[in-house]
């Protein structure tokens, strides 16, 4: 997929307007340096996860992060998508599908088992969108968090 990058420490001063841009449209709130702070491990090569610039590297117009863990039920590596975020001026031209389909390939090649998201309940167009990727819920599960700073 010729618009999809794996992002390195070069990518640094794209990336994180994307990501605040991203934080920003979903009301949370992180500042600058907790963003830098959170992406610098992967873009440095920390096998816990790995973000992909979507569109010219030089100019992107998103980005997917994903973190890597480890599922008995699914047999080994899984992934979860942490964030996948497309520019909203150009949306709905199919790079955001076409990035979900670049790294579910990628990382079924390098023998990851099962991918997973977090979507909004009451957010039907993500989960339209999702769904038509691929995904789909889990009947009986709920995607339960612990902060723990």
């Amino acid at each position: 997929m010729k618009s999809l990058h794996l992002a390195t420490s070069e990518d640094t001063d794209r990336l994180l307007p994307l990501i605040a841009a991203f934080h920003a449209e979903r009301g949370y709130e992180t500042d600058l340096e907790t963003r830098a702070e959170a992406v610098a491990p992967l873009l440095d090569g920390s096998p816990h996860g790995a973000i992909w610039i979507i569109g010219p590297r030089k100019a992107p117009v998103g980005y997917i992060a994903v973190c890597f863990g480890w599922s008995l039920e699914f047999g080994g590596l899984d992934a979860v998508i942490d964030e996948i975020y497309i520019r909203p001026a150009v949306r709905r031209r199919g790079m955001g599908s076409e990035a979900l389909d670049g790294i579910a390939k990628a990382l079924r090649e390098a023998g990851v088992r099962a991918m997973h998201l977090e979507v909004a309940r009451e957010d039907e167009q993500a989960q339209r969108f999702y769904a038509r990727a691929r995904f789909k819920p889990r009947d009986g599960y709920m995607f339960m968090s612990r902060v723990l700073r």
